[in-house]
């Protein structure tokens, strides 16, 4: 923990870490992981092997300082509604505040979206006795807007649940679309002055190509997946998210927080293992990509590790893409 950090390897390698929600507090980069723990367990869709328990506060000083593990900031056992599996979460500030926002099945095995707070960014964290009304599935990200409006984006396909949810109810047997039907989108909302709300029902967010066509469910390639992160670069809006089967980071761009986005292309390609999770963040005029794989583990799904590299932007706005290998 006292080696400086460096681009493309891990932060930290006394825990297995991963879905890196990346901000800047403080003057400081913190990162906000979920925690994989060190056991055996048998992989499938449903994504039984992530049964995190708890969640650990990274920071760094900047990106060439050692990386500091706050230790434990929320634990599943402080969460009244909440039975397991603590996935991907997001951290956000307002109201002289900081807010952990994270996902977890609550005691009739449905994942929901809890909030819990902190005058701290490094936690520990308390949590809300009950879940945001309204909410469902996981991975939630949220943009703080420079006009103080918050927005959280959520939802994630197979084990998270969202197919289940194409009625607006919980549907335990629902499959998601044909693959020649528009595939379907994260969920976005905006949150209530005290963050602890939503201000109306989630909506889902439209992803089409450039001549404003749905992106396909069959689309496996540029489809919604997983882990939406939404970040502003000039007068645009970024939503970029994992594939999923494909393993890909790729984006769409917007002029409008809650879309329609128009897909971009890739921002990072495969890396080791099944899963892929990333935010973006500026710090000290730079732009870098946080995300993860399992390299520290020798491919484990369930035993990752959080990296960073820098990502650039082409004069048009586009991202440039990322080999985390060097692969071309």
């Amino acid at each position: 923990m006292t080696k400086p950090a460096q681009p493309n390897e891990p932060l930290v390698t006394h825990i297995y870490t991963a879905d890196p929600s990346a901000h800047v507090f403080e003057g400081k980069l913190y990162i906000y992981p979920s925690h994989d723990l060190d056991h055996e367990k048998q992989s499938n869709d449903n994504g039984d092997q992530y049964d995190m328990e708890d969640y650990h506060v990274l920071s760094l000083e900047d990106v060439n300082a050692p990386c500091i593990d706050h230790g434990e900031a929320l634990h599943v056992r402080d969460i009244p509604w909440a039975k397991q599996q603590l996935w991907a979460p997001d951290a956000a500030y307002k109201n002289n505040t900081y807010y952990l926002f994270f996902p977890a099945r609550d005691k009739a095995g449905i994942f929901r979206i809890g909030v819990a707070s902190s005058p701290s960014p490094s936690g520990p964290f308390t949590p809300q006795p009950d879940y945001i009304p309204g909410s469902f599935s996981i991975d939630p990200a949220v943009l703080v807007d420079e006009d103080d409006k918050a927005y959280m984006y959520f939802g994630g396909l197979w084990g998270g649940q969202l197919e289940k949810w194409q009625t607006g109810a919980f549907v335990p047997d629902a499959e998601g679309p044909a693959e020649s039907a528009p595939a379907l989108g994260p969920r976005v909302a905006e949150l209530s002055g005290d963050m602890l709300t939503f201000k109306q029902s989630p909506q889902e967010i439209s992803i089409v190509d450039e001549d404003g066509n749905p992106i396909l469910a069959g689309d496996e390639d540029r489809r919604y997946f997983e882990g939406p992160w939404v970040h502003k670069y000039k007068d645009e809006y970024y939503l970029s998210y994992s594939t999923g089967s494909t393993h890909r980071i790729v984006y769409a761009t917007s002029k409008d927080p809650k879309g329609p986005f128009v897909f971009k292309g890739t921002i990072l390609t495969p890396v080791i293992g099944w899963t892929t999770h990333h935010s973006i963040v500026q710090f000290n005029d730079k732009w870098y990509l946080f995300y993860h794989d399992s390299s520290l583990s020798g491919g484990a799904d369930n035993k990752r590790c959080v990296k960073f590299t820098e990502l650039a932007y082409n004069d048009d706005g586009t991202i440039q893409t990322i080999h985390p290998y060097g692969n071309k």
